[in-house]
């Protein structure tokens, strides 16, 4: 779901190492390392603070400020290049594992002299390179390096125990968010200040970043003007990231929520019972895009959610046209849009699917 993307990355994102320890970040390069060409001897991993979540991946490392390059060897120790200056390493410092960082000035040189040291090199997330520091490295490299990204984000999609219970905890603040503003909403409190109550919630429980779009009628629009005018029904889409995981929500938030809002429950829990391992991703928009034809709300005419976790949309997205199947440890949000006149709604729910099912993260939890 686009939304605005927030100026400064400003929540925390230290690495706990009690959450995610350091034999984490070793399987996944390992992992890494064991689908690649074994002619390769090191990956340029980019991340910036808008699209970082392979960075995050295999280093922990948030970009908050200006971009970021680890320099990941076949055998070795990482090394991190990081924006800013020198003045920005100690504040780098606690937001990974790795140990030595350096500043990412003359990045296209220092990635030319590691080549020299350890041999061929693949890149991750180049196209979210900016265009001059994506000329520099290919320059300084004299050919573009081979392009590893689709190695990384398949490994993203299955997700581990421990992954896991980072996305639960995002649900939980997600769930925190969406009672602040129920209870909002029935305190009379305008449309404003009901999302705003939603938001403080969720950074209450040290989210790094909370996005919102809301409005009256299903229309979902970001923060632009003041509304002190109370709304009911009031359709809200919110996104938490907590410790570098997201989660989503579509909900109506009302007193009396009309008749649509209770279709378009009963349209997702339909398509939720096709979400299992094995089945095939297209089954789950039939189903939604069946059910919906005549009525269909303009955000699920064509998109019914997709994986989500280090990255709000992960690849994956559950189209009429996917050729994927639902795997064992994936987490995907799936929504339903429906209209019925002149009232809408989009209700959504975030499932893990296990051996032999799916698991409910949210809302609430229960396991089919």
């Amino acid at each position: 779901m686009q939304t605005m993307h927030p100026t400064v990355l400003v929540g925390p994102a230290d690495w706990d190492e009690a959450r995610l320890p350091r034999e984490e970040f070793s399987a996944r390069i390992a992992a890494f390392w064991g689908a690649c060409d074994p002619g390769i001897a090191g990956a340029i991993v980019f991340g910036s603070p808008r699209d970082h979540a392979e960075l995050a991946y295999l280093t922990h490392f948030t970009p908050k400020l200006e971009d970021a390059i680890a320099l990941v060897p076949r055998a070795g120790a990482p090394r991190l290049l990081v924006g800013g200056g020198a003045n920005m390493l100690g504040a780098a410092k606690p937001l990974t594992w790795i140990e030595t960082l350096v500043p990412l000035r003359g990045a296209g040189a220092a990635i030319a002299r590691w080549r020299d040291e350890v041999g061929p090199l693949a890149l991750v997330n180049g196209d979210a390179m900016p265009f001059g520091l994506r000329q520099e490295i290919d320059k300084a490299l004299g050919a573009p390096p081979f392009d590893a990204t689709a190695l990384v984000t398949a490994a993203m999609r299955r997700k581990s125990p421990r992954e896991v219970a980072l996305i639960r905890a995002a649900c939980a603040g997600l769930d925190a968010a969406f009672s602040a503003m129920r209870e909002a909403q029935r305190a009379g409190q305008g449309m404003t200040d009901t999302v705003l109550a939603g938001e403080q919630a969720a950074w209450r429980r040290g989210a790094q970043d909370v996005r919102s779009l809301f409005g009256r009628e299903g229309r979902l629009a970001p923060f632009t003007v003041r509304d002190d005018a109370p709304a009911d029904p009031l359709q809200v889409y919110l996104a938490v990231r907590h410790d570098g995981y997201w989660a989503e929500g579509f909900a109506v938030l009302s007193g009396g929520a009309p008749p649509v809002v209770a279709s378009a429950r009963a349209l997702l829990d339909e398509a939720l019972q096709l979400a299992k391992p094995g089945a095939p991703c297209r089954g789950v928009a039939e189903v939604l895009g069946r059910a919906a034809a005549g009525r269909p709300h303009p955000l699920t005419a064509k998109d019914f959610g997709g994986a989500i976790g280090l990255a709000l949309e992960e690849p994956g997205g559950l189209t009429a046209a996917s050729a994927a199947r639902f795997a064992a440890d994936e987490v995907f949000s799936i929504r339903a849009g429906l209209r019925d006149g002149g009232d809408s709604a989009v209700v959504s729910a975030i499932v893990a699917i296990t051996e032999t099912g799916h698991e409910i993260l949210w809302p609430g939890g229960a396991t089919a």
